[in-house]
This record gives structure tokens, C-alpha cells and sequence, in this order.
């Protein structure tokens, strides 16, 4: 199982982007068998920054543009397989919280998620998802 980070899925949603390209070329290789999917925690973050977009329409205008998009990103979530922050990611996430990792509680979650699942993470933040022990994590916009 491979799962895409917030970021990550939100280059990939990108197709003319340079990195996009890079990313769907190497998710394209992927064995049909091996399921491409993503968290409800990107979910959140994704829908959190179109609530704010539609927060920040100063006209009618542009509100119903912000209404447009907000509804192309529910079509788009609708037709993702998306992972759960259930009670085997809690448990992952509680004691990754125990070892006071210190990167943002989302990306923990994320973490979490992937851990509880045996997935491949891919993400760009290294830095961080790194920092979790036992997390397999790769960056595939890079060459």
C-alpha cells in the first residue's frame, strides 16, 4: 500500500506541474495489485484551506467561485480511497506521542496511519515523517 501525504496529493491533483509529472510517471509503474491511497487527515487539512478560501470571498462573485472549487475538491475526494485514523492508528499515534516526536500532530496522525497499515508514505517532508520510527517514507517528485 502506498499513501500520499497532503502535500504529495496535492502536487499530484496538479498534472501540469513539472513535480506532478515526475510523481504520476513513478505512481503509473506501481503494480496494479498495489493500492494507492491516501488519509482523512489530508482530507481534513485540504478541505480546512478550501473553508478558508471561501471565508476570504469578498464578493458574490467571487464566493461562487470559491463554492465551484469547493465542490470539485468533494467530486475528487469522492472518487479517492482514503484511510481512517481508526483505533490501530490511535493506538500508533498515542505512543508515538509517548516518544514526544517532535513534528506537527497531523502529520503524527499521517504517520500513524501508514504505520498501521504497513503503506509506504510519500511525502517531501523527509525532515519530519523521517523522525517517526519504523515509518517507510519516500519522496517520488524528486529524480
Amino acid at each position: 500500500m502506498i499513501v500520499l501525504d497532503t502535500d504529495t496529493l496535492s502536487i499530484y491533483q496538479r498534472p501540469m506541474n513539472p513535480l506532478a509529472m515526475r510523481l504520476r510517471a513513478r505512481i503509473a509503474m506501481v503494480p496494479a495489485s498495489e493500492e494507492v491511497t491516501t488519509t482523512i487527515i489530508s482530507y481534513e487539512e485540504q478541505t480546512r484551506g478550501w473553508f478558508g478560501v471561501l471565508a476570504k470571498a469578498r464578493s458574490e462573485a467571487q464566493r461562487i467561485e470559491a463554492y465551484l472549487r469547493l465542490l470539485r475538491h468533494l467530486e475528487n475526494w469522492r472518487r479517492m480511497n482514503v484511510l481512517s485514523f481508526d483505533e490501530a492508528a490511535c493506538a500508533k499515534f498515542d505512543s508515538l506521542m509517548g516518544s514526544r516526536i517532535r513534528i506537527g500532530k497531523s502529520d503524527l496522525r499521517i504517520g500513524a496511519i501508514c504505520l498501521a497499515h504497513g503503506a509506504l508514505l510519500l511525502s517531501r517532508n523527509l525532515q519530519d515523517f523521517t523522525k517517526i520510527p519504523g515509518l517507510h517514507v519516500e519522496d517520488w517528485t524528486t529524480p
